[in-house]
């Protein structure tokens, strides 16, 4: 008996998703509730199980396809046996070798009489994470195509010393040489969908906000002490690491609570205010830029905001975040330090008013009491909506995140 896999619910307002990749091919075993295949909407990547226990029978769309929710995917059959026998076996064999077929046509990067490359989204994926470069690494798959396999062995190749462009067994004979060494190539990659999504956004952002950015620097001297002196207690009572990032996001509950505006937007000709604080973190993942949110920060200590940015920077990674993590938001934190930023202007993430960007931390000789001392310095810039937020409270909402950080103590005792 054939069960029809469909595509799920993805998400209030979320009607269709992209096919990413292909967990199981045709003849492949599979258990109750074993994930069959990656669909990619507009914010996350979602995998989709089987229902049942069974062989897949069919897969009814390809890499790349976009599917409607309750669009039939694939088939499985039901209680069938991996390994069957007689004619059951050799049916089982040939679906198998399409399913190779396929997943050589979807997870492979082509190369082009003019040097151009084209990777599938599942081969991309895997170069963005093992951070390779995918024209030094030999193909194994059809006509010297690039494989997934290819770009986890040229990673593993690479974390030993070796050669990545050797990591994999050499071509078949048929295949075409390789690239001479020196010729000019270019990629051509399709844009995930959420990629196309981070981009409408973002643009729309420019678009119907008046934009504008205002900076100060802070004085990271008072925190890195306190990190110093109390992280290894912390550490050992709470089992998460201390960072900056709980500082600035009490920090930033503060400055919204004095200056309400920056935690609300703009909804019509209506101005929606919120007595909470739901602050959204930027978080890098394989396919972009993410945004969970911390939910009530504003009632949370250090601790559990600590153990949230974790969580969602692990998740991120893994690809294992939901809907529902990226739902809501009223204020953003973007931290470019961690990448090595000095100084930029971060753009809101809609309908929010407001995002505050943090950047690296670094020692520059400043005025102390009428004496040049070195301190370690961060710039902090906040982009807002001047529709809704005016100069002066902008100004003040960064000022109020300045003085917090500089005396921690101000944090505690609610100034």
């Amino acid at each position: 008996m054939a069960t029809e896999i469909q595509v799920p619910q993805l998400g209030e307002s979320v009607t269709e998703g992209t096919i990413g990749e292909w967990l199981k091919q045709p003849g492949d075993a599979v258990a109750v509730d074993e994930p069959i295949v990656s669909l990619e909407t507009d914010k996350v990547a979602v995998e989709v199980p089987s229902p049942v226990a069974g062989v897949i029978q069919e897969l009814k769309a390809e890499v790349g396809d976009t599917v409607e929710v309750g669009a039939v995917i694939a088939t499985v059959e039901e209680g069938a046996a991996p390994a069957a026998k007689g004619e059951e076996a050799g049916r089982a064999a040939e679906q198998r070798e399409e399913g190779q077929q396929e997943r050589e046509s979807g997870d492979e990067a082509p190369v082009t009489d003019d040097g151009t490359v084209t990777m599938s989204p599942a081969v991309r994926r895997a170069v963005l994470e093992h951070g390779v470069d995918p024209t030094t690494i030999k193909g194994t798959g059809k006509d010297g195509r690039l494989t997934k396999e290819d770009v986890i062995g040229a990673a593993k190749a690479k974390r030993n010393g070796g050669d990545a462009s050797q990591s994999a067994p050499a071509p078949a004979p048929s295949s075409p040489a390789p690239a001479a060494s020196g010729e000019r190539r270019k990629e051509r990659v399709k844009m995930t969908r959420m990629r196309q999504t981070i981009a409408k956004r973002l643009k729309g952002a420019q678009d119907n906000a008046a934009l504008l950015t205002t900076f100060n620097d802070v004085d990271m001297t008072a925190v890195i002490e306190a990190r110093t002196r109390y992280k290894d207690m912390f550490a050992k009572k709470h089992d998460i690491r201390l960072g900056f990032m709980g500082f600035f996001a009490k920090a930033a509950c503060l400055a919204l609570k004095d200056v309400p505006s920056v935690n609300a937007y703009i909804e019509g000709d209506e101005i929606v205010y919120h007595d909470y604080v739901d602050i959204s973190v930027a978080v890098s993942a394989p396919n972009g830029l993410v945004v969970p949110v911390i939910r009530d920060a504003q009632a949370k200590g250090f601790a559990t905001i600590e153990k949230d940015i974790a969580d969602f920077g692990k998740r991120a990674k893994e690809g294992t975040l939901t809907m529902d993590d990226m739902k809501g938001g009223t204020f953003t934190i973007s931290n470019g330090g961690v990448f090595g930023s000095l100084m930029s202007t971060p753009i809101i993430n809609p309908p929010q008013s407001a995002v505050l960007g943090l950047h690296r931390i670094e020692d520059r000789p400043v005025a102390v009491n009428g004496q040049v001392e070195i301190r370690p310095m961060m710039y902090i810039a906040l982009s807002y909506d001047h529709r809704l937020i005016d100069g002066r409270e902008a100004v003040t909402a960064l000022k109020i995140i300045k003085e917090a950080i500089e005396d921690p103590t101000r944090m505690l005792i609610d100034l």
